[in-house]
Parts: C-alpha cells; sequence; structure tokens
C-alpha cells in the first residue's frame, strides 16, 4: 500500500489513492449490498418514469419532457459514481488510474451542471404555465423543448470538456486524496506543474454553473410570488401544488451541492454528506414527481391555469361576486 501512496516530487503518479475509506472489515460486504440496493433502486425507478413518460402520448407535455431530462441525468450521474463505490468497497487498495479518476470527475460535474440548468428551465416552464397559461403553448413548443435540452446536455459537456482538457495537461507529483470519489479540486491540488490557467478558469466554471441558472430561477419565481399574491385562492393553491416539488428538488440539490464543495473528509457524517447530491437526489427526484404526477394527480397543467385565467376574466368583464 505504502507504494501506491508515495509521495515523488519528480515523477508523474499514475494512480490516485482515495484516503476516505474505513476499514470496514468484514462488514464491507453489508456496506457493498446496501450501496448497490441504493443503486438498483435508482436505476430501477428513473428507468420505469422514463418508459412511462415516453410510452404515454398523454404525458407528451413539455413539463414532462423536462423530467425525462432529468431522469436520464440522475441514471448518468449515478452510474458516473457508483459502479467505482462498488469496486472500492471490496477492494483492499482504494486506488483508480489517473485517466479514470479524470473521467469521474466529468461525469460527476457534468451531472451537477446538468442538473441545475434542467431544473433552470422547468422553473421557467412553471412561470410561463402559471402566469402566460393562454400563450403556453405558443411560446413552449415541443421543438423548444428539445432545443432546451440539447442546449443544456451541450453547454455542460463543453464547459466541463475545457476543464477535462486544462487537467490532463497537469503532471501530478502527489497521488493520495482525501475522498471517495475523484474530486477535482483535490486533483489540482496534487499537482506540481503550473495550475494558474486551471485555477482561474475554475473560478470563472464555478461562476457559470451557478448564475446562469439562478437567474431563470430567481426571475421565475418573482413572478410566480407575485401571480400568487394578485391572483385568486384557487390559482395560489394550483400554482403551489405544482411549484412545490419542483422548490424541494432545487433546494435539496443546493443543500447537497453546498456539503459536497464545504467538507473535507475527516469524519463519517462528512463522508455521508459528500455522497449526498449524488445519493439523495435521484432517489427524491423520481419518487416524488412519481408520486405527485401519477398517484395524487396533483400535478396541474397549463390548460388548468388557462381555464382559471378565462374565469378571471369572465368574473372581472361581468362583475360577478365570489
Amino acid at each position: 500500500v505504502s507504494a501506491c501512496v508515495h509521495h515523488n516530487k519528480t515523477s508523474r503518479h499514475h494512480l490516485v489513492a482515495l484516503f476516505a475509506y474505513l476499514n470496514f472489515g468484514n462488514l464491507r460486504y453489508f456496506y457493498f449490498m446496501i450501496t448497490a440496493f441504493i443503486y438498483i433502486v435508482i436505476v430501477v425507478v428513473n428507468t420505469s418514469l422514463i418508459v412511462i413518460i415516453c410510452m404515454n402520448r398523454s404525458l407528451h407535455e413539455p413539463m414532462y419532457i423536462f423530467l425525462c431530462s432529468l431522469f436520464v441525468n440522475e441514471l448518468y450521474g449515478s452510474t458516473g459514481l457508483f459502479p467505482m463505490l462498488l469496486v472500492q468497497i471490496l477492494s483492499d487498495i482504494h486506488t483508480v488510474s489517473v485517466p479514470f479518476c479524470f473521467l469521474q470527475i466529468f461525469c460527476v460535474y457534468t451531472y451537477g451542471s446538468i442538473e441545475f440548468c434542467n431544473l433552470a428551465i422547468m422553473s421557467y416552464d412553471r412561470y410561463l404555465a402559471i402566469c402566460c397559461p393562454l400563450q403556453y403553448h405558443t411560446r413552449m413548443t415541443i421543438y423548444k423543448v428539445g432545443v432546451f435540452i440539447a442546449v443544456i446536455w451541450l453547454y455542460s459537456f463543453v464547459k466541463f470538456l475545457i476543464t477535462l482538457s486544462l487537467n490532463i495537461r497537469l503532471t501530478l507529483c502527489g497521488n493520495v486524496i482525501n475522498s471517495l470519489y475523484c474530486n477535482n479540486y483535490l486533483v489540482v491540488k496534487l499537482a506540481c506543474s503550473d495550475t494558474k490557467v486551471n485555477n482561474i478558469y475554475g473560478l470563472f466554471g464555478i461562476v457559470l454553473t451557478v448564475l446562469v441558472p439562478l437567474l431563470p430561477i430567481l426571475f421565475s419565481y418573482m413572478k410566480i410570488l407575485k401571480i400568487c399574491f394578485s391572483g385568486s385562492r384557487q390559482t395560489r393553491q394550483k400554482a403551489v401544488s405544482t411549484c412545490t416539488p419542483h422548490l424541494v428538488s432545487l433546494l435539496n440539490f443546493s443543500f447537497g451541492c453546498f456539503f459536497e464543495s464545504r467538507f473535507d473528509m475527516s469524519s463519517v457524517l462528512r463522508i455521508i454528506l459528500s455522497l449526498y447530491f449524488v445519493i439523495l437526489q435521484p432517489l427524491l427526484n423520481p419518487i416524488m414527481y412519481g408520486i405527485n404526477v401519477y398517484v395524487n394527480n396533483k400535478y396541474y397543467l397549463p390548460s388548468d391555469f388557462c381555464l382559471l385565467k378565462i374565469l378571471t376574466l369572465v368574473k372581472i368583464k361581468y362583475n360577478i361576486k365570489k
């Protein structure tokens, strides 16, 4: 093991050692089964909802297509992490090759970017459905939905391909990171070559990753809140009902990303929190949206708000009292 983690100031390392894994002993098989079970549940529930949306023509609405993109991303992100976790739990020496480490960084970080951007587009879709129901189907066509989804995925991939290309050129003089999986910041810290460009682009990338999705989210919910305060009680109830799953998902993901970026691996709690956004988010989204959409039927389409809008206009025109 010592040969794998030895720091050499002059040679280039080909393995990265992950030092956050605890010595589980014989309990490793128990933790392996738990982790495998979580991964299987994530795959089954997300795949099931993707199939349901694709097979049911009545669900070929913009919001459900955005949900389908969200569920595909949950599969993508969890697949970028769980297989390696399962291998490492059973392994005696917790190392990964440098190319695989860079690949995992790319998968996990693009997953986070796509998730946040997808939630931003969904908030804009809710704004159009609630605030502009009469113009919804002209402003949010299936073609525009496809363009939005393509831009989200392409934007995230291109942004982190640049990060990947900057990382590959680095010479790693250390090979120990205190994490369960490859983290871009920790890997760049191992470099003995110049990382100035990486650091500048890293800060620029953080601003892009946070600011680009945050602006449409803030704009959309400011408009929705304005409608809620000025609209009828029924409009407020439907707006709250249809926005609650999205807000819960958004807050949960933001909470998970905060802990992933803030903490080093110095305790069991912090190890768990570092995996929060890649484990709970892919579980929470399909279960929460599945219950709301397919069981309780509480997810309102633009037609519901359109009807409320028409009724409100009729009441105003003819001065009809409640």
